[in-house]
């Protein structure tokens, strides 16, 4: 009885855990990209004047270019649209923000307060917000961080387009509900 039911298990987790993992790996890629694309969409003159001081090309052109792709990106990631073809130029991005952006910052994307100069600035802040705030309301939700901006982030999102590239959208998508489609006709 208990062969049976382990079989059975197992069974159903290798049925279903693929896909489950694949919609979680789109939505956790599209959560990734909805503040950077938000961001840039709302001030695209801003983010061009950003694109021209990091020295990239044709900063206009490149904003746009960018914030469409992400935009775009997110919409058919929740959809599982696409999948495979929109990872690639959303790793481009990712690639082309850790040269410009995270590379200068290291690993971390937040600071690690073991850091002297950290732990530092942290306990100046502290202090700061003690005397002059209610230091209890505004920790109530978390402690206070430094923003390293490092590479973390990004190089986790390349994974992440890279297992859609290797392994598609998976069953939960409109690329597999279209692939069945066209098949039965």
């Amino acid at each position: 009885m208990l062969n049976k039911i382990t079989k059975s298990y197992i069974t159903f987790v290798k049925k279903y855990t693929p896909d489950v993992a694949l919609l979680g790996v789109r939505a956790l890629l599209a959560i990734g990209f909805f503040g950077p694309a938000m961001m840039k969409a709302k001030n695209i003159s801003g983010t061009a004047e950003w694109f021209k001081f990091l020295r990239i090309p044709m900063p206009t052109f490149s904003a746009y270019l960018a914030t469409g792709t992400e935009l775009l990106g997110l919409v058919l990631l929740i959809l599982g649209l696409a999948t495979e073809m929109i990872s690639l130029p959303l790793i481009i991005i990712l690639l082309v923000a850790i040269l410009t952006v995270h590379m200068d910052n290291g690993w971390l994307a937040i600071a690690s307060s073991e850091h002297v100069d950290i732990a530092e600035r942290i306990g100046k802040a502290k202090d700061i917000l003690i005397e002059n705030a209610n230091y209890d309301w505004i920790t109530e939700k978390g402690s206070l961080v430094i923003l390293n901006n490092g590479i973390e982030f990004p190089v986790i999102y390349i994974i992440l387009a890279l297992l859609l590239l290797a392994f598609g959208p998976g069953k939960i998508s409109l690329d597999r509900i279209f692939k069945q489609i066209k098949s039965n006709k």
